[in-house]
């Protein structure tokens, strides 16, 4: 049996999903921060991370194609302490989701040891096209000209007569 998630021949173009999956899956199971995702509208999440004894400077977020990384770093701050018990974590982190496509980032603030990231998913616009069948071309596949990759729009309703 494949690997692959998608094996079926109706599942056309889908590599990149595969390949978001299988990054997604690799991601560190590590626990810390914990973090909660919310639907705070039909077009909005929040992500929002604990993320105590951190301040803004420690903290990093980055958008790395479709992937949002969230990191974290503290200084060590202990010397000249002495602590009985240290039960607050000073360790580095990273956290990374996956975004779908057309999910933007739309703000982050940190808030009582919380960080707060909103995303924001536009409703997405229903695009129609109908393509004209012509009558026989001749010839094979060598002929048809493949168009090189598009970059991501904004889908829309066509209508035709």
């Amino acid at each position: 049996m494949s690997g692959r998630l998608f094996t079926s021949p109706m599942f056309l173009g889908f590599d990149h999903l595969e390949q978001m999956l299988e990054r997604a899956s690799k991601g560190t199971s590590d626990g810390y921060p914990p973090y909660n995702i919310e639907q705070i509208s039909p077009t909005a999440l929040r992500i929002t991370l604990a993320v105590a004894g951190f301040v803004m400077d420690d903290l990093q977020i980055t958008q790395e194609d479709n992937q949002l990384v969230i990191r974290g770093r503290q200084t060590d701050d202990s010397q000249g302490r002495i602590f009985l018990h240290r039960g607050i974590a000073a360790r580095q982190f990273q956290k990374a989701f996956v975004l779908a496509e057309g999910i933007e980032v739309g703000g982050a603030w940190l808030d009582n040891g919380l960080l707060h990231i909103d995303l924001l998913r536009p409703a997405p616009e229903v695009r129609v096209r109908r393509i004209e069948i012509t009558q026989g071309r001749g010839g094979g596949a060598n002929e048809i000209d493949v168009p090189k990759p598009r970059a991501p729009r904004v889908v829309r309703v066509i209508e035709e007569e």
